[in-house]
């Protein structure tokens, strides 16, 4: 997420890095090298969660993750590759003496710990992702809720890409993006179903809604706390989102999706780093969250999901406050498949929800060739 303070003649650009408590935070570092896994020159047989070397140490891991967590220096697990190519459980750590004390194996399956610093959720170049486009508007750009302002800052995350909900194209992006006001407090308002979603978004417009313009409102769907998805959409309005669903500097998208694999090579557009690319490093990973009720507001809840994409994201330089919503895809040039929902990381790592989940959770598909 990424928020600015609202005062009397000016902005002060802040991007507020306590939204989301993962139990790993986006601002640290860890102390096994500039990412979690490296990719890998032989990759075999596609790594992804239906792979049959992998199924195993999957079992394992979600065996051991609840007592694991159960230490709070403890904030996640996933299924990754070692530095020898192996199967392995990754173990993400807060603290020297939880990365310490932690197995290097679980029921003979290898461990490779993680030290990092906190998850949050990203709410918050040479083509600029935070302008004001002549509509039809290009997406993997600056978006959000039009009146998330409250408690004297200003939100706002990244409007993803468009999918298909029956007859309906909606712009895809986050819960926390869209729809996370949830207390009439500092607004003396809620999210609602039939709100405004702007562009840019608030953070990108001095705290001004004025200053923005509609380009969809709002379907409250409420994915959080109860489902696995930290996921909203908002219908078009007509003429101001362009209908192939182009995305900035990686254009129109495939139809079809695909699924992560261990090392597979990905990239994603969003308001803050605009086009960066890195590779999966972990799948089936198993994460906790804090979430805020609205703008830069006390804790909500805490979410914790399971079956995550891990991504590599070294000192912040795939995901930052402001990247949440982007699209997770193929680093490929022509019509790339989604393979995820960015709504959260570190400065190691970067957490996305699976596309299929993503769609199945709205009965959706891609905008695409």
């Amino acid at each position: 997420m990424s928020r600015s303070f609202n005062r009397p003649g000016g902005i002060a650009l802040l991007i507020i890095t306590a939204i989301l408590l993962f139990a790993v935070a986006f601002w640290g570092c860890s102390r096994t090298g500039d990412s979690p896994v490296s990719p890998s020159q032989d990759s075999g047989l596609a790594m992804n969660v239906d792979n049959p070397l992998l199924k195993p140490v999957m079992a394992t891991q979600d065996l051991h993750t609840s007592r694991l967590m159960a230490d709070p220096e403890v904030i996640g697990t996933a299924t990754t590759l070692d530095e020898n190519g192996r199967p392995a459980i990754m173990i993400l750590v807060t603290t020297q003496q939880a990365f310490d004390k932690a197995p290097r194996t679980l029921d003979g399956v290898p461990v490779k710990v993680v030290l990092t610093d906190k998850i949050v959720a990203m709410k918050t170049t040479g083509v600029s992702h935070t302008a004001k486009q002549i509509p039809p508007i290009q997406l993997g750009t600056s978006g959000g809720w039009r009146y998330d302002l409250a408690n004297g800052y200003c939100c706002g995350g990244t409007l993803g890409a468009l999918i298909n909900v029956g007859s309906q194209q909606r712009i895809l992006s986050n819960y926390h993006v869209f729809e996370a006001d949830i207390v009439s407090g500092g607004n003396s308002r809620v999210a609602t179903t039939g709100d405004y979603i702007i562009q840019p978004g608030l953070i990108d417009v001095n705290c001004s809604a004025t200053s923005a313009q509609n380009v969809a409102t709002l379907v409250k769907t409420s994915s959080l706390p109860n489902s696995n998805v930290d996921a909203s959409s908002a219908t078009v309005i007509s003429g101001m989102v362009s209908s192939t669903g182009a995305i900035l500097e990686i254009g129109t998208l495939s139809a079809s999706t695909v699924a992560a694999t261990v090392n597979q090579l990905v990239k994603k557009s969003g308001r803050t780093t605009g086009l960066t690319r890195s590779y999966v490093s972990g799948l089936n990973a198993t994460v906790s969250i804090t979430y805020e009720n609205e703008c830069a507001g006390g804790t909500a809840f805490t979410k914790t999901f399971t079956g995550q994409i891990l991504v590599a994201n070294s000192r912040s330089k795939f995901l930052a406050g402001g990247d949440s919503g982007s699209l997770l895809v193929q680093d490929i040039t022509t019509n790339p498949k989604a393979v995820g929902l960015l709504f959260a990381g570190s400065t190691s790592i970067a957490v996305a929800n699976p596309i299929g989940q993503v769609l199945s959770f709205f009965g959706a598909t891609m905008v695409g060739i």
